[in-house]
């Protein structure tokens, strides 16, 4: 525990702090709960968008084999050009959200193409779409996870170092304070009876 002053003014300090320290460790405590919630939240999400995945990864595997065609290149027509997102706050952090991910028209000749191809580009957008869809939900997770660890700091701070040091330096304090008055009320009790007994010795003489 870090040194004190023994004094009034230090009272209505460590006072104050303690006031202040049990006014915002509601919010912080608050605020743990929304981000563990959200944290089980996007987990659930991600469970979720991977099992859709793997379901359409074998829906897939169906055709899948026509992609070994070297004739056919169909790799310029899966590379997103742009990935919207965008941001919802929680608890006071923003978080990114996946809204949607842009192809360039897919342009070939239709007559010269088996009729797979729109198919394959189709579900091969739809996978990659996904893929970085989960990738901005672990995003996502790591920020809340991050946040969750800082917060979690600030209330173990304050349950377990802030409050109980200002509750010690209260009782210290205020055992101080009162020895120093008892003192006080002997001392002026004795210097009370010192001229108590010098004015009857005067009477007396």
């Amino acid at each position: 525990m870090p040194k004190i002053k023994l004094t009034k003014g230090e009272l209505k300090k460590q006072r104050d702090s303690l006031r202040q320290y049990y006014r915002y460790l509601p919010t912080l405590q608050l605020k743990k709960q929304q981000l563990q919630a959200e944290i089980l939240r996007q987990r659930l999400r991600i469970a979720e968008k991977e099992e859709v995945g793997l379901s359409e990864t074998r829906e897939a595997s169906a055709w899948a084999g026509l992609l070994t065609d070297r004739s056919i290149d169909i790799k310029n027509y899966l590379k997103p050009y742009s990935i919207k997102a965008s941001a919802r706050n929680i608890a006071g952090i923003d978080l990114p959200v996946f809204e949607d991910a842009v192809f360039a028209p897919a342009n070939y000749d239709l007559f010269l193409t088996p009729l797979w191809i729109d198919t394959a580009i189709e579900a091969l957008r739809k996978l990659i779409a996904l893929r970085e869809e989960i990738g901005i939900l672990e995003r996502g997770k790591a920020i809340l996870e991050r946040e969750l660890k800082v917060t979690t700091q600030r209330v173990n701070l304050f349950e377990k170092v802030k409050i109980p040091e200002a509750e010690e330096a209260i009782r210290r304090i205020k055992i101080f304070i009162g020895d120093q008055m008892t003192n006080a009320v002997g001392r002026s009790k004795i210097a009370k009876k010192k001229i108590e007994e010098a004015v009857r010795e005067e009477v007396c003489s």
